[in-house]
């Protein structure tokens, strides 16, 4: 005997599951539902399968094939048009001259089929329907038969005023062949509305058999769910699910488990699931192939597609995420709330009960969703946040999307031109900006790879050559999981805005130079990198000075790139160096913050151990410092940039500083004690390099251990830095500690405050309201005076869900309260 399995829906009432797939393709626990249904007809010892289709037939055709693998011989029947179920079915009829089974392709069911084949033999039917008993019958045809199993009427989808019976129609037949020939040739035409009335009509041998065991028509998304739970809680046979590892939990291959992970079955975890630290997972949940639970996520009731990202402490109630879905960190998902393939969360973002979210949507951070997203995008259409183009690695930046942002880059710079390319030591930005290396002479755009420098170098190199832009990608040294893209402009400082906005136009509208033959760029690695940082390095600085104050400190350089440059920097300068992780690691690249500061508690015990006059440690990329004096006490970052203010003006017999607004008035102070004067910026790296263009400015920094001294280059060097540090102490003939023992006490104090997007323009004009009367600024947010010395700044976060509130006053707890006083502020305006 044959099979024919109609497998050409669309699914209509799936979507957006099925936008893309046809509703067969639609996977059930470990494999689309059609599997399930060759495998059921293969353990029934049929070989012979015409799978008819409609609806995108090449992704069956391309996953399954001639079925070979499966034990069967599979022929595809192709509908152009919808014929309906039969009109599908005599569409095979030259396959069919002999009884065959015809069975859904997107029902799940687990009936002995040989039971059904046998009972339609014994009373000589024409066509045998199997029935089920269900408990509500309302959405299914309603079959009534007599005590022999004779059909004797059909009511398709009954009120309850008419329900007689709980027998319903599943779609499985056995039917001669003779059948076929009521069937009009090419024309739609249905089973249950058309042919099985018919043969009734005509008194036909119409039979009805009430099978045993499982089915479930997948037609919405409660049922999808159910059908899959039932699998997993083994109320369907199925077969084998993969191994089985324990407490109702099975794999279908290599997964990676943490060990204080909490999984409850039954669960389903595909090849190469990836469960991190602090997850808890109830079942009955299906995580399928390469999908990443980040950690302390929360799962439950769910179904997640392959190759999906939960990110850390997100929670999934519930919900059913299709595939290459990133569901972003903090992100809460509730119940009933279906997701569509290619979908973007964002952090915080709130999606409430049986909300869709069609294919290719994006959610912005902090946003509240309460209705279905179907068309167009909800959030900013944007690539740049404040560390360039910033994403999980192999989930928001993956190799095809680097080499489509090189093409888009490349676009907007003049043909023939010339890029510096850099990279920290870690895998996921090496993979990264190959592929950006691949995308930018494909627009006839030459690149040089500066392999694996510090930022700096790479900032000065871009700068002095005759390169116009440059770009550098790292890990984040927040995140591991993140990588930045940082673009570059020819002075070797970040790309302007307007610039980045020329880049997200060419990359969303795909408007890339295609470059021909003999222009496409070329790739080379970049000639005297360090040679020519050290050439001007030594130049900026007075290398006699420090060379005379014979110094010895200790150095970490954070076991990153700036081990490869500073060293013989230091050496030409006559220094003394006791060094710290030293040699390159790349998994060290993005550490945690309290793996960070007890780097720093050791570096402080060994130069307060062997007397040195200086202890530094360096950030991964080189940008920033972070200091010891020479008794040995870590010096706060705020103090550390005041003490290196007061060196520095002193150095240039006054002049002016740059720092953020959010930075104490000490600032003001130490320049008045000089002659100087002070620039306020906006809390950005961006815009103190920007200042530092613009304005005659003797030194920056930003009260975070970043330093500018732009007589070199305008850019932050956490090497000049250091340097330039050297230098101060050995012309002033002074000690760190003494240094920091002459600034004035200052005291600011820092909060985050939640706020959802859509509130944050409320928030910012209720507050200029609230502050009329009151001397105000609006450099970056709003910054207000309480009094002489006493301020706060309310500033919206420009990548995030949320405010920064900072305050100076004239005590640490009167800095406190006063950022309690106006986080609260803020909470109450958000309405």
């Amino acid at each position: 005997m044959k099979a024919v399995v109609m497998a050409g829906g669309q699914g209509s009432r799936l979507r957006p599951l099925t936008v893309g797939r046809p509703k067969p393709m639609v996977p059930v626990v470990n494999k689309p539902v059609l599997g399930h249904i060759l495998e059921l007809i293969r353990r029934h010892g049929i070989s012979e399968v015409i799978v008819t289709v409609q609806y995108r037939p090449e992704s069956l055709e391309d996953y399954f094939g001639d079925g070979q693998h499966l034990g069967l011989n599979v022929t595809y029947v192709v509908e152009e048009v919808p014929l309906g179920t039969a009109g599908s079915v005599k569409n095979a009829q030259k396959h069919l001259n002999e009884p065959f089974l015809v069975i859904s392709g997107d029902a799940l069911t687990d009936f002995d089929l040989g039971k059904i084949i046998a009972f339609h033999q014994a009373k000589g039917a024409a066509a045998t329907l199997a029935l089920c008993r269900v408990p509500n019958p309302l959405e299914y045809g309603v079959i009534i038969t007599d005590a022999e199993g004779r059909i004797i009427r059909f009511l398709e989808k009954p009120g309850w005023s008419e329900v007689i019976s709980d027998q319903v129609n599943t779609g499985i037949y056995v039917l001669q062949p003779e059948v076929l020939d009521l069937i009009p040739q090419g024309e739609p035409c249905d089973w249950s509305q058309h042919i099985f009335p018919r043969l009734l009509q005509q008194g036909a041998p119409l039979f009805g058999v009430v099978a045993e065991g499982y089915w479930c028509d997948i037609g919405n998304h409660e049922e999808y769910l159910r059908a899959s739970h039932d699998v997993l809680l083994g109320r369907v046979q199925v077969g084998e699910l993969g191994h089985h590892i324990g407490g109702s939990i099975w794999t279908g291959g290599d997964v990676e488990i943490a060990p204080d992970a909490q999984l409850y079955g039954p669960i389903y975890l595909g090849n190469e699931v990836k469960i991190k630290g602090g997850v808890i997972i109830r079942g009955p949940t299906v995580i399928r192939d390469n999908t990443i639970v980040d950690n302390r996520a929360y799962v439950e009731h769910s179904i997640i597609w392959r190759n999906s990202y939960i990110g850390e402490a997100a929670e999934v109630h519930g919900a059913i995420i299709g595939r290459q879905c990133s569901i972003k960190a903090k992100t809460v998902i509730f119940e009933g709330v279906v997701i569509g393939d290619n979908c973007v969360v964002g952090e915080r973002a709130v999606i409430h009960a049986n909300v869709k979210l069609w294919p290719g949507k994006e959610v912005e951070p902090g946003a509240t969703v309460k209705s279905s997203i179907v068309w167009g995008r909800q959030g900013r259409k944007v690539l740049f946040g404040r560390f360039g183009v910033t994403g999980v690695v192999n989930v928001d930046l993956t190799p095809e999307f680097a080499a489509k942002l090189g093409a888009a880059f490349a676009a907007t710079l003049p043909k023939g031109s010339l890029v510096v390319i850099n990279r920290d030591p870690h895998r996921s930005p090496r993979m990264l900006k190959r592929a950006l290396i691949s995308g930018l002479p494909s627009g006839g755009v030459n690149v040089w790879d500066t392999r694996t420098m510090p930022i700096p170098v790479a900032r000065y190199y871009t700068r002095v050559t005759e390169a116009v832009a440059g770009v550098h990608v790292r890990l984040s040294p927040h995140d591991q999981r993140v990588v930045d893209i940082r673009f570059i402009d020819g002075n070797g400082l970040n790309l302007n805005k307007g610039a980045e906005r020329n880049i997200e136009r060419a990359f969303f509208s795909e408007d890339f130079r295609r470059a021909y033959m003999d222009d496409i760029g070329t790739i080379d690695y970049a000639p005297q990198v360090i040679e020519r940082y050290t050439e001007g390095f030594m130049a900026a600085l007075d290398s006699e000075a420090i060379r005379r104050r014979r110094f010895k400190i200790v150095v970490d350089y954070a076991y990153a790139p700036n081990a490869l440059v500073l060293p013989s920097l230091l050496s030409a300068l006559n220094v003394d160096v006791v060094p710290l992780n030293a040699n390159l690691d790349e998994s060290k690249m993005s550490v945690p913050r309290e793996e960070f500061e007890a780097g720093l508690e050791q570096l402080s015990k060994i130069a307060s151990v062997l007397g040195t006059d200086l202890g530094v440690r360096l950030d991964v990329g080189g940008e920033k410092v972070f200091l010891v004096d020479e008794k040995g006490q870590r010096l706060p970052d705020a103090v550390a940039c005041a003490a290196m203010a007061d060196l520095a003006l002193r150095a240039a017999g006054g002049g002016m500083l740059a720092v953020p607004v959010d930075q104490s008035l000490v600032f003001e102070q130490i320049a008045t004690r000089h002659g100087g004067q002070v620039i306020r910026t906006k809390v950005d790296a961006q815009a103190l390099m920007k200042a530092c263009t613009r304005y005659d400015i003797v030194m920056a920094g930003d009260g975070t251990g970043s330093f500018i001294f732009p007589s070199f280059h305008p850019a932050v060097d956490g090497l000049m830095a250091l340097a330039r540090l050297l230098e101060f102490l050995a012309t002033q003939q002074r000690g760190l500690s003494e240094v920091v023992a002459g600034l004035p006490p200052f005291f600011v104090a820092s909060a985050q405050v939640s706020c959802p997007w859509e509130a944050k323009g409320t928030v910012m004009r209720l507050l200029i309201e609230r502050a009329q009367g009151l001397r105000s600024e609006a450099i970056d947010g709003l910054k207000i005076w309480l009094a002489d010395q006493s301020w706060v700044l309310i500033r919206p976060d420009p990548d995030r869900p949320l405010f920064h509130v900072a305050a100076e006053a004239d005590s640490a707890a009167q800095a406190e309260e006063l950022v309690n006083q106006y986080c609260r502020v803020v909470e109450g305006l958000q309405g």
